[in-house]
């Protein structure tokens, strides 16, 4: 495989929505999430009032890359191998005697090699984005008012809970019907929750079109929250930017399942409508899958083998399915490379400019953790009088194995030439290779 990676040399550029073309003000969207299900844990499942209330310093609990066994309620932190870095139950971090003694050097039990991803069954669930990392320290705080009930309890049984919890807020009608917490909170302020796209990434977004990229928009979002979304961030006029759109795409099933098990649907009024048998022309559909898309994709490009590059921010959802079961190339969204840096206002700034990121209701859930350390790398205690280890996370392997590249946002991109090369993770690179703008670990920390 090539070194380098460029855009000039895709032919489809896909693109998910959430967290990636889409940004949300973490600091206000990660709150909300929370609310909705913590409202719908207490005042229907009868659980305990204290999880209404969220201090700042609550918040630290939050990182993405763990891992929660559902049965015992414990959350891990793994190393690439395998084995447990940092574990709490709820949010009670185990001290390294205890860490020792419950896992050893062993692999986690749910350990998946190389030939998958960890996430979610029915004995763990990973959480790989932003929208799951509300619901980490929610379930965290279900664990520890559960075990302050009954001191001894060694298993659990609130997973069934937050899964209805997840139904009542994010079912199909919810946006339509005004159920839940969240859809019409979003509705009501769309602007607290939600930036722009910045006038860069539009005229990005223009450019690849006028270069002939086909342009593909693919999210598990439904289509009226779609719409939503988009036209507050992009404008009224968001359709002429996309050949086709795809929402409710319930990745990453997308991508991995066949024409007959995920039919693409049609939609009226945002209502999901006839099942198609194949894919004929662009336009705007529902569900689906990426064998009948890449055929689409084949008549359009007038190509045997279109090369489609797919931009996402969920390692579970988008990149991993994407490259394994497509050959697709991937850019993961990740905004742990701009830490607090991207957040800090220009000293010069006007201080009337500097807005609700001045004192941020809550802890930054893209910035270090002081629980759980780096999401890239963390240290292993040695024996006595030598110095810790520096190793990779689990969710650090999984990126350099499973994206092309991995960039903060899109803006960090936008204005550089679409003929750019961009450096590609590979096996015979760095393990840091394929990071834009290309990063050094010192202690676990981005430089």
């Amino acid at each position: 495989m090539a070194q380098h990676f460029s855009l000039a040399a895709c032919d489809v550029v896909g693109f998910d929505l959430d967290h990636t073309l889409c940004r949300y003000n973490l600091p206000e969207s990660a709150p909300l999430i929370y609310n909705s299900f913590a409202q719908y844990l207490v005042k229907e499942k009868g659980y305990d009032k204290e999880l209404l209330t969220v201090t700042p310093e609550d918040w630290d609990f939050c990182c993405k890359g763990l891992a929660l066994d559902l049965e015992d309620g414990t959350f891990i932190k793994l190393a690439d191998n395998g084995t447990v870095l940092r574990a709490s139950r709820g949010t009670k971090m185990m001290t390294p005697e205890a860490l020792a003694e419950a896992y050893g050097k062993k692999e986690w039990k749910h350990f998946v090699s190389d030939t998958g991803v960890p996430c979610h069954s029915g004995k763990y669930y990973f959480y790989d984005n932003y929208f799951d990392l509300p619901g980490a320290l929610l379930c965290a705080r279900v664990v520890d008012s559960l075990t302050k009930q009954k001191s001894d309890q060694k298993t659990f049984d609130f997973w069934k809970d937050i899964v209805a919890g997840i139904q009542h807020n994010f079912k199909m009608s919810a946006f339509k019907e005004n159920s839940g917490l969240y859809f019409p909170e979003i509705k009501r302020d769309p602007g607290k929750y939600l930036h722009s796209c910045p006038e860069s990434v539009r005229k990005w977004l223009r450019q690849l079109k006028n270069a002939g990229k086909i342009l593909l928009l693919i999210t598990s979002s439904h289509s009226d929250y779609c719409r939503l979304l988009c036209e507050y961030i992009l404008g009224n006029d968001f359709e002429d930017l996309f050949d086709i759109v795809i929402t409710n795409a319930l990745k990453p099933g997308f991508f991995s399942h066949s024409p007959s098990q995920r039919p693409f649907r049609t939609l009226k009024n945002d209502e999901e409508q006839e099942v198609l048998p194949s894919l004929n022309k662009p336009g705007w559909y529902s569900q689906g899958n990426a064998v009948h898309l890449y055929e689409l994709l084949k008549k359009m490009t007038g190509k045997p083998e279109p090369k489609v590059v797919y931009f996402g921010d969920s390692m579970h959802s988008d990149v991993f399915p994407a490259r394994h079961y497509r050959n697709w190339e991937t850019v993961l969204i990740l905004e742990e490379l701009q830490g607090e840096e991207a957040w800090k206002p220009e000293e010069s700034e006007p201080l009337e400019k500097r807005g609700k990121y001045e004192v941020p209701k809550t802890k930054l859930l893209n910035t270090f953790s002081k629980k759980w350390g780096s999401f890239f790398i963390d240290s292993v205690s040695q024996r006595e009088n030598s110095e810790d280890s520096l190793v990779y996370t689990w969710s650090s392997k999984r990126i350099n194995t499973y994206s092309t590249i991995a960039i903060p946002s899109i803006e960090a991109i936008a204005e550089l030439p679409l003929d750019y090369k961009f450096t590609r993770f590979s096996s015979n690179s760095s393990k840091t290779a394929g990071y834009y703008p290309l990063v050094n670990y010192t202690n676990g920390l981005i430089e």
